[in-house]
């Protein structure tokens, strides 16, 4: 016999949305991560855009997810995953500490992404030094000084407007353009303190012991300069955390996992949700949609086994 009706291996919004329905529809269900329940949301500052919640901290939209999943009695471990493995109707999860060792008849998988590297000169000499991926995280230590935020997303807005708070100046560079929504570009160029590089490539991270500028070339000129700064903080894309998925042949060439409309992969019984799937649109609120659909059709998929 199997362990589990449902193994849901990461505990971001899709996750956790996923443990929920899955309690409601009667299923065993075990939610496996190796980092505290969260996903993403616990290093974003704030999140105004989830439905029904206002303006919210990306940590307290975590304890309370987590909570509703435990008031369902959905069992959570801290394991980090090495392995899934396609048995038909019985799937196995290899983990990596102690060897554990976990069997299902279904699982979903939705271990989202990781951020995506510059590749300039420098950057691996100052991460942990200098460059950050997490303004919550680091920001503190940016208090009165020139701080530097990499892209122009929607995460690299949002947070350069955080960290303009209480840095003595930020500066966002972006090779293009900010993509980011309208009135959060327009909440950040209205800041003081804030400077927009746009158009403009990253060349290398400076510095002695410690990071002290980064220099920049303009796209439309040439022209190479440096820019003062004690900390950078990039957000530049994300690449899925799906490299212990290889061996299903459920990927694309991407990395990411590829799914219908019911969050089906092509192997039965295994499913994806969140930003490791294909997907036009990588949100809070479209994980937990991508979590529910999933979790349903794991349910249809346990009955019919049964």
């Amino acid at each position: 016999m199997t362990d589990y009706d449902l193994i849901i291996i990461g505990s971001g919004p899709a996750g956790m949305t996923a443990a929920v329905y899955g309690a409601r529809a009667s299923l065993s269900v075990l939610m496996l991560d190796r980092l505290a329940p969260g996903g993403k949301m616990i290093d974003t500052s704030e999140i105004q855009n989830y439905t029904g919640m206002g303006t919210v901290e990306g940590a307290e939209l975590a304890v309370r997810m987590f909570r509703h999943t435990q008031e369902l009695n959905v069992e959570f471990d801290y394991r980090t995953v090495l392995e899934v493995q396609d048995g038909g109707a019985e799937k196995t999860v290899v983990c990596e500490e102690e060897g554990r060792v976990y069997t299902a008849k279904s699982v979903i998988l939705c271990t989202g992404t990781t951020p995506r590297l510059l590749g300039a000169a420098g950057e691996e000499r100052f991460t942990g030094n200098g460059i950050s991926w997490c303004a919550v995280c680091d920001g503190a230590g940016c208090r009165d000084r020139d701080t530097v935020v990499i892209g122009g997303g929607n995460s690299a807005v949002e947070e350069a407007a955080y960290l303009a708070g209480f840095a003595k100046s930020v500066t966002v560079v972006v090779r293009s353009r900010l993509s980011a929504d309208p009135i959060a570009c327009d909440k950040l160029l209205g800041l003081d303190n804030v400077k927009l590089y746009a158009g403009h490539d990253v060349l290398e991270f400076c510095g002695g012991k410690k990071l002290e500028a980064v220099r920049l070339r303009s796209r439309e000129t040439g022209e190479e300069f440096s820019v003062s700064c004690g900390q950078v903080f990039e957000y530049i894309g994300q690449i899925p955390a799906t490299g212990g998925f290889s061996g299903l042949g459920v990927l694309n060439e991407r990395g990411y996992i590829e799914v219908n409309g019911q969050m089906e992969t092509k192997v039965p019984g295994i499913f994806g949700a969140g930003d490791c799937v294909t997907k036009n649109l990588r949100q809070v609120i479209t994980a937990c949609a991508d979590g529910a659909i999933a979790a349903q059709s794991a349910a249809r998929y346990v009955r019919n086994l049964n």
